[in-house]
């Protein structure tokens, strides 16, 4: 059969993609032609773990291999496998956040976790809170709903913490959810309790819905970090984590939430396990890990924690010993968040893209968080060796030095 083509218009794409932007990831595309070039390239764009040599629990691996030797390998629950939902209510619970097994809903990751409940929360232009430099999920998903993000500013000279009277003037009656991102990605911050405190009184106030995206929440260097709804357990918060970046299992794409209690929360709890059904179920095998994880053996943590501190200290110092460059000391994940004094009419990403083409070193410029591109602000993944980190510092310094001569 032959077809006549009678138009060569190509086929439109929706709208909504214009407004559509993960910086983390798009950049990787001009990391790729440098990398054909024959130069080595260092990725400190992506926080994956298991990239940089640290490894999956073997107890969690050998869970899910077992899982799918049993034949778990068809759909489960669209809320998720019951002992696995038991377990994080359970974690929840012990930790000071009461949940039942009820509220929670196992996610393809924490990024699903997100997507369905800002869907089920927020109508087009409606508003939701996040905070500068944010994460890009969040912008990205309100892109795709037609919602408005209304960024609040966190302070570099406080350590990153929400700057609070900026955050309660941003609040209109069209405000429905504030995102606390704590421990902080991309700036490495973990916020103190007292701004914590606040931040669940003023949601709780303005009757405005939390999400608490506490995935990093077990990488505090001085120890895990209580869930921020252990503060007011009847406060209407819904809580975020995996097993990603803990339990160094990325690709597993293994996350789950928690809707707290709060009778507030009965409908959004309903929206959520409706929309959850029509993407049927996360991965069946990797639920049996959940369960495993949360209730086996964590040892890996603390080691875990105490290789990042080091690498913490390490990329503090270096990036503060640079000259025109100043970074606030990550005190939780594997991020820091340093500022280049740019030359007038420069931009972050200017910069970034000079850096990984000069010296191979890739990081992501601040404006892809949200900030503003002449403020000079860049992300780092401090996840390689101590001794690459330090390579890569005297490839970064020695480029910024002759950049910032120019």
């Amino acid at each position: 059969m032959t077809v006549v083509r009678t138009s060569n218009t190509p086929i439109p794409v929706a709208q909504r993609v214009d407004r559509f932007t993960y910086a983390i990831r798009n950049i990787v595309a001009e990391a790729q032609r440098v990398e054909a070039t024959g130069k080595r390239v260092r990725y400190l764009n992506i926080g994956d773990p298991v990239a940089f040599g640290f490894h999956t629990p073997l107890h969690l691996v050998e869970t899910v291999e077992r899982a799918m030797r049993d034949g778990h390998n068809g759909y489960g629950p669209s809320a998720g496998l019951a002992p696995a939902r038991e377990a994080v209510a359970a974690e929840y619970t012990t930790r000071g956040f009461p949940v039942g097994a009820d509220r929670v809903f196992l996610t393809a990751g924490t990024s699903e976790g997100i997507e369905l409940a800002l869907t089920a929360m927020v109508d087009a232009d409606g508003e939701v809170l996040v905070p500068m430099p944010t994460y890009p999920l969040y912008t990205a998903v309100l892109a795709k709903i037609g919602a408005r993000a209304r960024f609040y500013r966190t302070d570099p000279a406080r350590g990153w913490m929400p700057d609070l009277d900026h955050l309660a003037s941003l609040i209109t009656p069209a405000t429905r959810v504030l995102v606390v991102i704590d421990p902080n990605n991309p700036t490495g911050a973990v916020y103190s309790t007292s701004t914590r405190r606040a931040l669940v009184e003023l949601a709780d106030r303005h009757g405005i819905a939390m999400l608490a995206d506490e995935v990093y929440g077990d990488l505090g260097y001085e120890g895990p970090v209580p869930p921020i709804g252990s503060l007011e357990p009847d406060a209407p918060i819904i809580s975020f984590s995996s097993l990603s970046k803990a339990y160094l299992a990325p690709g597993w794409r293994a996350g789950w939430m928690a809707v707290g209690r709060s009778p507030r929360l009965d409908a959004v709890a309903g929206a959520i396990r409706k929309l959850a059904d029509g993407r049927l179920c996360s991965t069946v095998p990797m639920q049996y890990a959940v369960t495993a994880a949360l209730t086996g053996d964590r040892s890996h943590q603390a080691s875990f924690r105490a290789a990042l501190k080091e690498r913490a200290v390490i990329t503090a110092d270096a990036l503060n010993a640079m000259r025109g460059v100043t970074c606030v000391a990550p005190a939780g994940a594997f991020y820091a968040m340093p500022q280049v004094s740019l030359p007038p009419g420069r931009t972050d990403e200017e910069y970034v893209l000079a850096l990984l083409r000069e010296t191979g070193v890739l990081c992501v410029y601040g404006s892809g968080f949200g900030l503003p591109p002449a403020d000079g602000y860049l992300r780092i993944v401090f996840l390689a060796p101590p001794a690459q980190l330090r390579e890569i510092y005297s490839l970064m310094a020695d480029f910024t030095g002759q950049y910032l001569r120019t």
